[in-house]
């Protein structure tokens, strides 16, 4: 039987595909010490004021592991399973997946050990106000731009901002991304990520000469990015047959119809239970017999106990890190082509920068430029990482790594070590 248990430590993960990726690109030891590494790490207490009036303690954390190629960038996630290694392996995953879409960022991320679904909107305030309190010294919008991530949303950056801005004495909008739009956010910015799943899942159709059109489709993981490739999915014609969330997964053979899902899900806050579906269970979904699958949830969801039964053609990691180096092999032996988390995800990203540069020049883009500029970044990353892998004969993954890895590699190259 499936089972999707966590198995394999995030940041351990992490540190095998740089390695993989050095030794592809011949990388020398001097050159390898300076960019594998997290810059700097910052591990802070943050007590909050609960709403029964007692002090609670939350461990959290802030991880810059390179500046190299440009200001850190990266999510803040609020998840009770947040561990340092788990914010170190997303940092510097964040690193390669700039460089692999080419902006000027380096790779940071930040983490509350807390269960958000168990805290009011006040307790949320609060502790967000006092985690920006805590991390200030190291975020800005020259130095460090922190942007959703899990259980972290506009109204969260929305306080950040407002905090940083409080102690600077004027708004500084430019120091997160992801915000609302009244506050100097970017259209097209909630559902950028899942807008470049989309693009790459495109692209590996057409590699493959297969047609979108009555695909069949399992987006494993139904929050912003799982819900948003779901939908154009669905649009283009794809049949989406199972979606799940935490609560549990659907699955309708002849396809679900997706924007009614996402309809429930807004107004009851799962899909469990949706009509004209019957229930799966996880280890089932993933097993599902489909083309396309999309894992867009947390990291190590497919591993080697399970990666022998996934039966997809194509897997699109919208999430960060769910196949181990294990699931990679066996899955690659199996021929599935697999679209890396780096690549395939790192539309959230460059739109967060398109937000950065609207508010760097005060001067804001259109929703049709947004998606039209996202699109082509997806697309021209998509090809310079097929283009690795066909002339190196390696996986996708190495590809991508190979790619972000040697940019930041270059960029360390060209700039020396001071003093």
């Amino acid at each position: 039987m499936l089972t999707t248990t966590r198995v394999d430590n995030a940041y351990d993960v992490a540190l095998e595909n740089f390695d993989t990726a050095a030794d592809a690109l011949g990388l020398n030891n001097d050159i390898r010490v300076m960019i594998k590494y997290p810059e700097r790490i910052l591990t802070v207490t943050v007590p909050v004021r609960m709403d029964d009036g007692h002090i609670h303690r939350f461990e959290a954390y802030r991880v810059q592991h390179s500046m190299v190629r440009g200001p850190a960038k990266g999510g803040v996630r609020y998840h009770p399973q947040v561990t340092l290694d788990e914010v170190k392996a997303l940092a510097t995953w964040m690193t390669w997946k700039c460089a692999v879409v080419n902006i000027p960022f380096g790779g940071a991320k930040g983490g509350v050990t807390c269960d958000p679904k168990h805290m009011s909107q006040g307790e949320l305030e609060r502790m967000t106000r006092r985690y920006t309190s805590a991390i200030l010294p190291l975020i800005g919008p020259d130095q460090d731009i922190p942007a959703p991530d899990v259980y972290t949303n506009s109204q969260t950056m929305a306080w950040i901002m407002d905090t940083y801005s409080m102690t600077k004495g004027y708004p500084i909008p430019g120091v997160v991304t992801g915000k609302p739009i009244s506050l100097g956010g970017s259209l097209g910015r909630s559902e950028a990520t899942g807008r470049g799943v989309f693009n790459t899942i495109e692209c590996a159709c057409e590699h493959l000469r297969r047609q979108l059109k009555d695909t069949t489709v399992a987006v494993q993981g139904f929050g912003n990015a799982g819900s948003v490739a779901a939908q154009l999915l669905h649009e283009a014609g794809a049949k989406v047959v199972s979606v799940s969330d935490s609560t549990g997964c659907i699955y309708n053979r002849n396809g679900l119809n997706i924007p009614e899902v996402m309809h429930m899900k807004f107004l009851t806050g799962h899909v469990y239970g949706f009509p004209e579906s019957e229930p799966i269970s996880p280890a089932e979904q993933l097993a599902l017999e489909c083309e396309i699958l999309v894992p867009a949830a947390l990291e190590n969801i497919i591993h080697a106990e399970n990666a022998t039964s996934v039966r997809a053609r194509i897997i699109a990691e919208a999430a960060n890190g769910p196949l181990t180096p294990a699931a990679d092999r066996i899955l690659e032996g199996k021929g599935v082509f697999i679209i890396p988390d780096i690549l395939c995800n790192a539309g959230g990203v460059t739109v967060s920068y398109f937000e950065w540069v609207q508010d760097e020049q005060h001067l804001f883009w259109d929703a049709q430029d947004v998606y039209n500029r996202l699109e082509r970044v997806m697309k021209t990353a998509f090809r310079d990482v097929l283009k690795i892998r066909d002339e190196h004969k390696v996986p996708m993954r190495i590809a991508a790594n190979m790619l972000g890895v040697g940019r930041v590699a270059e960029a360390v190259q060209i700039r020396g070590i001071y003093p």
